[in-house]
């Protein structure tokens, strides 16, 4: 394969994804999420797919657009709480929702990238979680219609663990900050969150990136995420790089005190 992996638009990179595959999807709330793919995804029109993603976006925004067009049947995360939508077609019976433990589903998909098919935990046992009966999908009449299974449990080391699957995807969405031509990437802060362990457990990474370089240009220990993880690299514009959203802004007017702090005299 060569080294040079980019693909000119983010329309170009996702223009193969098939209707019924399954994508790993970087970010933590609207932090550090691949708002370009996702929207290119969006208007190239893939459909029932399922998601693998801390949260499924919010309102309008990120995984919530495709959400609120349909196009997602099947959600694996571990917060859906900024999402009225997603609320809706979980109760509705529209959507199949699996809820994780956060630490474990990042521990899920970076095992699928390594190669382990599954480990033991200690999160979650004695709940639904190791239990089973947690509510996937529901009836229309607000019945359950499928719940989760009991998993294995295993005393090791004199504590109960439960027995998580690996995750592996068909397609990874990831968002970086700098990445080469060959890969690399680097990630920018709390954008770092789940875009490294996102993009491990897909067969074929697609990342977006705020700056492209030449190969060679990154230190080798700044290196966040190897480029043997990534197929393919879209370059942003200034303007597509710069655009960044948050879920919630709260601010208050500027008092003196707070504009400039008191001194106490010695």
């Amino acid at each position: 394969m060569s080294l040079d992996k980019v693909f000119a638009t983010p329309a170009e990179a996702v223009a193969d994804i098939a209707d019924g595959s399954s994508l790993a999807v970087g970010g933590f709330g609207l932090a550090g999420i691949p708002w370009f793919l996702i929207e290119a995804l969006l208007e190239q029109g893939a459909s029932d797919l399922t998601v693998v993603s801390n949260n499924c976006g919010v309102d309008g925004a990120g995984l919530g657009l495709l959400l609120e067009r349909g196009r997602i049947s099947r959600v694996i995360a571990s917060y859906v709480g900024e999402n009225k939508e997603f609320a809706r077609q979980y109760l509705a019976g529209e959507l199949t929702v699996e809820l994780t433990p956060q630490g474990t589903l990042a521990e899920r998909l970076r095992a699928g990238g390594s190669g382990i098919g599954a480990f033991f935990t200690p999160t979650g046992v004695g709940t639904l979680v190791s239990e089973g009966g947690l509510p996937w999908r529901y009836a229309p009449d607000g019945t359950v219609a499928v719940a989760s299974p009991a998993k294995e449990i295993r005393t090791i080391q004199g504590r109960d663990m439960v027995l998580e699957e690996a995750i592996v995807t068909d397609i990874a969405l990831v968002r970086a900050a700098v990445a080469d031509r060959a890969g690399n990437c680097v990630f920018h802060a709390a954008a770092r969150n789940f875009n490294p362990v996102a993009a491990m457990a897909g067969r074929l990474t697609i990342v977006e990136a705020e700056r492209v370089v030449e190969v060679g240009e990154l230190a080798p220990d700044a290196i966040h995420l190897p480029g043997v993880f990534v197929r393919r690299v879209v370059p942003l514009t200034p303007a597509q790089a710069a655009r960044k959203s948050i879920e919630k802004r709260t601010t208050r007017p500027a008092t003196a005190d707070v504009a400039r702090p008191r001194r106490s005299r010695s």
